[in-house]
C-alpha cells in the first residue's frame, strides 16, 4: 500500500504535466495583448517572474548534470567510482517536480499575502534577512526533520525513496516523495516570506535565495568534487559554514551522519558529523590520485554528425538514455551544437566519454573529435589517423588490455581496418580490434537457416568478401554485385575449388529480381530496392542504414549484440541502438577480451575463426538482437 503523501498528484501525466504552468502563462500572455488594470499587470507580471525562475532553476540542475557527466572534465575528482545506470535514471526522470509543486505553492503564496506581488526590485536589508532567517530557522529545522525522519518510519515510507539512488546526482537532489518536499517548500520558504514580512523583500532577494538555494543542493548531490580543499586550510572554521559534495555524498553511504542541509555546523553542535568528512575531500579534491583506475577494455568512436552530438550524456542525460532519433525540441541547439564540433576540431583531443563494469573489469568509450563526414575528406584523413594512433598509444602506457575500432575509425581506405597502427607499432602491449569478425557473424546467423540464395552489395569490402566466403562453403549460392572482375575473381580463388561456382558476378540490381534475403553492404536508393521481390528482407551493414522505402519488405538494424544482464552502469545508449545493445563491433572487442586472446583482430577477416568469435560471444553471455521488422 503506498504511504500517504508519498506519490505526485500529476505522476500518471507524463509530460502533460507541464500543462500545470499553463494558467501562469495565459495570465501573461493575456495582460500583454488586452489592456489591463493595474493590480492585474502586477499579477500577470508575477506570473512572469515565476516562470523565469521555474526556467532558471531547471537550468540550473541541467548546467549541474552536464558537467557532472563530463568524464573528460571529472573523472579525477568523481566520489562514487559507479556509473549512472538505467534503472537509476529512469527513477529519477521526474526530478523537476518540485519545481512545479513549488510554482504552485507561490501562487497561492501571493493571493493569501498580495504585499507579495507589489514588492521593490532591490532592497539590500532583504538580503541581511533572508540570510540570516535561513541560519537561524531553516537551517536548524531542516536537521532536526531531517535527523527525526532517518530514525523514524516515516525513512521506510518516504524518504528512502531518495536514498534509493546508488550514485548521487544533480537530479538526485530534486528525487523525493511529495510530502518531503512539501516539507522542503516550509523550509526554502519561510526567509522568504520572513524578509517580506518584515518589509524588506524584494524580486532580487527572491531570484537570489532560490536559485542558490538549487545550486547548492545540486552541489552536494553532484558525485565530483567541486570544492577545493584548500579554503578550508587558510578558513578553518569555513568548513561548518558550507558542505562538499563529499560531504554529503557520505550522508548517502554512511545514512548516520552528516544531515545538514548546507552548514555542517548543525552537525557539529548535534554529534553527528562524519569524522572522515574532510580527509576524503581533501583526499579527492587533491592530486593524490590523479589517474584513478585503469579501464581493461576502450571502445574508440566518434562523433556520427551535429543532430548526434547532441546525443551524449552531457547534453542530456534522460535523451541519451534512449536510442537516439531527431527531436525537434533539439533543433535550436544546432547552430551551437555546430560551433562547438568546430572548436573540437581545431583544438580538442580524444576524450573520455562513457564508461561500465562487466564482471569486474572497467570498460570506457572514447571518443574521436571528428565527424563522420569528416572522414571522407581527403585532406583530414592524416589528422584523423593521428588521433586514433594518440589514443591506442596512450591505452597502451595505461595498460589497457583491448582497444576496439568503431565504424569509420576502421576504414579500409583510412588505414587498413587497423593495419596500418598494428604495423607501425609492433611493440603494442594492447591488443587492437576492428570487431568485423563478429559483426560478420551476427549477420551470418540473422538470415534463414534454409536460405539458398542471397544477393549481396558491397560484395568486395572487408565484411562483403568474408560474408560470401562462408556462405559459399556452406553451399549457398551469392549473388556478388560489383563491376570489378579483378576483385571478384581474387575472392573467388580464396574460396575452396568446389564452392566457386557458388559465388556469382552480377552487375546489375535486375539480377536479384528473384533473391528474397538481400544483404547490403554498400547504400541503395529506393529505385534500385524496387528491384528486390515482394517478401524481402534487407539485411545490412551500411551506413547510413539505407530507407525502409518499401511497404511490401522488411529492414533489419545493423549488426548489434546485447551485452551480458550482469552489466553494471550502463546508462546510455550507444547511438540507434536498444538500452543494452551495441554495435557488434563494440562487442566484438568485448569478447576479445573475456576471452584473453593475446593477437590483434586487423585488416582481412578471418573465415576460419567467425564461428569461433559466435560461439565465444554466447558463451559470454552476450545475445543477438532481433531485428524488428519494419513494415
Amino acid at each position: 500500500m503506498v504511504a500517504p503523501l508519498s506519490a505526485w498528484p500529476w505522476e500518471n501525466l507524463g509530460v502533460f504535466k507541464y500543462l500545470l504552468y499553463g494558467p501562469f502563462v495565459a495570465k501573461v500572455l493575456y495582460s500583454r495583448f488586452h489592456d489591463q488594470e493595474d493590480q492585474s499587470h502586477e499579477d500577470s507580471s508575477w506570473c512572469l517572474h515565476l516562470l523565469i525562475v521555474c526556467a532558471l532553476r531547471g537550468l540550473i540542475h541541467q548546467l549541474w548534470s552536464s558537467y557532472n557527466n563530463m568524464l573528460f572534465l571529472t573523472r579525477n575528482r568523481r566520489i562514487l567510482q559507479q556509473a549512472v545506470g538505467f534503472k537509476q535514471i529512469d527513477s529519477e526522470w521526474d526530478w523537476d517536480n518540485f519545481i512545479i509543486l513549488q510554482a504552485l505553492i507561490a501562487s497561492m503564496a501571493s493571493y493569501m499575502f498580495p504585499f507579495l506581488e507589489n514588492l521593490p526590485l532591490w532592497n539590500a536589508k532583504g538580503f541581511i534577512a533572508v540570510l540570516t532567517l535561513h541560519m537561524a530557522v531553516s537551517e536548524p529545522l531542516y536537521y532536526w526533520v531531517h535527523r527525526f525522519v532517518h530514525g523514524s518510519p516515516l525513512f521506510t515510507h518516504y524518504h528512502s525513496l531518495h536514498h534509493s539512488s546508488p550514485v548521487p546526482h544533480p537530479f538526485t537532489a530534486g528525487y523525493a516523495t511529495f510530502l518531503e518536499h512539501l516539507m522542503l517548500s516550509v523550509v526554502i520558504g519561510i526567509p522568504m516570506l520572513g524578509a517580506s514580512v518584515m518589509g524588506y523583500g524584494s524580486i532580487s532577494m527572491i531570484y537570489a535565495y532560490v536559485l542558490i538555494f538549487d545550486f547548492l543542493r545540486c552541489l552536494g548531490h553532484c558525485n565530483v568534487e567541486v570544492v577545493p580543499y584548500q579554503i578550508f586550510e587558510a578558513i578553518p572554521f569555513a568548513r561548518y559554514l558550507l558542505y562538499t559534495p563529499t560531504y554529503h555524498s557520505l550522508h548517502h553511504t554512511e545514512m548516520g551522519t552528516n544531515f545538514c542541509l548546507f552548514m555542517p555546523l548543525f552537525d557539529a553542535l548535534g554529534k553527528t558529523l562524519n569524522g572522515n568528512s574532510w580527509e576524503l575531500q581533501k583526499q579527492i579534491s587533491s592530486s593524490l590520485e590523479k589517474h584513478g583506475r585503469v579501464p581493461d577494455f576502450v571502445f574508440l568512436a566518434h562523433v556520427v554528425d551535429v543532430s548526434a552530438a547532441m546525443h551524449a550524456p552531457f547534453v542530456f542525460r534522460s535523451f541519451s538514455s534512449l536510442p537516439f532519433s531527431t527531436r525537434l525540441f533539439l533543433l535550436p541547439l544546432w547552430p551551437f551544437t555546430f560551433l562547438v564540433l568546430i572548436v573540437m576540431w581545431a583544438s580538442s583531443k580524444t576524450f573520455l566519454y562513457t564508461f561500465y563494469k562487466l564482471r569486474g573489469r572497467l570498460h570506457q568509450t572514447w571518443a574521436v573529435p571528428r565527424c563522420g563526414f569528416q572522414y571522407f575528406l581527403p585532406f583530414a584523413a592524416e589528422g584523423i589517423n593521428k588521433h586514433i594512433e594518440e589514443a591506442i598509444l596512450r591505452a597502451d602506457k595505461l595498460g589497457v588490455k583491448v582497444i576496439s575500432l568503431a565504424a569509420l575509425n576502421k576504414n579500409e581506405a583510412l588505414n587498413g581496418g587497423g593495419t596500418l597502427f598494428v604495423n607501425k607499432l609492433p611493440n603494442l602491449k594492447v591488443r587492437v580490434v576492428h570487431g568485423n569478425t563478429l559483426t560478420t557473424a551476427v549477420i551470418l546467423n540473422d538470415l534463414p537457416k534454409d536460405v539458398d540464395e542471397v544477393f549481396l552489395s558491397g560484395a568486395t569490402s572487408k565484411l562483403g568478401r568474408a560474408i560470401a566466403l562462408y556462405l559459399c562453403r556452406k553451399r549457398v549460392r551469392v549473388l556478388m554485385l560489383t563491376l570489378s572482375a579483378e576483385r571478384f575473381q581474387k575472392i573467388q580463388k580464396e574460396a575452396p575449388v568446389d564452392c566457386q561456382s557458388y559465388l556469382v558476378q552480377v552487375t546489375k540490381y535486375q539480377a536479384a529480381r528473384n533473391c528474397k534475403t538481400w544483404i547490403v553492404g554498400k547504400w541503395i536508393t529506393p529505385r534500385e530496392q524496387s528491384w528486390a521481390p515482394s517478401g524481402t528482407h534487407f539485411h545490412q551493414f551500411v551506413v547510413p542504414s539505407i530507407l525502409s522505402f518499401r511497404r511490401d519488405c522488411t529492414y533489419g538494424d545493423l549488426a548489434a549484440m546485447r551485452l551480458p544482464d550482469d552489466v553494471e552502469g550502463l546508462g546510455c545508449c550507444e547511438y540507434t541502438m536498444d538500452r543494452g545493445v551495441v554495435h557488434a563491433c563494440h562487442a566484438g572487442g568485448v569478447v576479445h577480451l573475456l576471452e584473453g586472446w593475446s593477437h590483434h583482430e586487423v585488416g582481412a577477416i578471418d573465415v576460419d575463426r567467425i564461428d569461433l568469435v559466435w560461439e565465444a560471444a554466447l558463451r559470454h553471455g552476450l545475445k543477438p538482437v532481433t531485428s524488428p521488422n519494419k513494415v
